[in-house]
């Protein structure tokens, strides 16, 4: 049973650890895409300039917006959901589903369009979804998605834009 002073010593503990550099990576998602070469590159700055605060902290700093707060959540029509940094298609919308999570999900991307790799931050294992073209945070994949994938593509709709079209 978890008691409070037991649940404090605990948090204490962590918290030092984490300041210390004992759990290196814990907390970080971007190491390992930040050294892949892509072929859209800009500086800090030039992202900075681009991105609005919130799009930088989710596309550069592997950030998440919270639940249920992106417009895309409702977004119905036909077209392309691409990536907000570098403009690069990434799922047909007739690929989207509502999953009940509050963040834009689909089954299935398009081809060529992101590249996932393991996650272990806030010690958790999941696969994080990255655009192919610019490195890109999107959000994660799950494998608690309908048929015919089986996938479930939680991407944050501030890493994206919609585009209207017949897709």
């Amino acid at each position: 049973m978890i008691t409070r002073r037991r649940f404090i010593l605990s948090s204490g503990a962590v918290t030092a650890a984490v300041a210390a550099g004992v759990l290196p990576g814990m907390f970080s998602a971007r190491t390992a895409v930040a050294a892949e070469q892509f072929a859209v590159q800009y500086s800090d700055a030039q992202w900075r300039k681009k991105l609005t605060s919130a799009q930088y902290r989710i596309l550069r700093d592997a950030g998440t917006e919270p639940p249920f707060t992106s417009p895309l959540n409702d977004e119905h029509r036909n077209g392309v959901f691409a990536c907000a940094g570098c403009q690069l298609s990434l799922f047909d919308s007739h690929t989207k589903f509502d999953s009940h999570t509050g963040w834009p999900s689909f089954w299935q991307p398009l081809e060529n369009a992101v590249e996932t790799q393991r996650d272990t931050s806030f010690g958790m294992v999941r696969d994080e979804v990255h655009c192919h073209r610019c490195g890109g945070h999107l959000g994660h994949v799950f494998n608690d998605g309908p048929r015919p994938t089986g996938l479930r593509y939680c991407m944050n709709g501030l890493a994206m834009t919609f585009i209207p079209g017949s897709a």
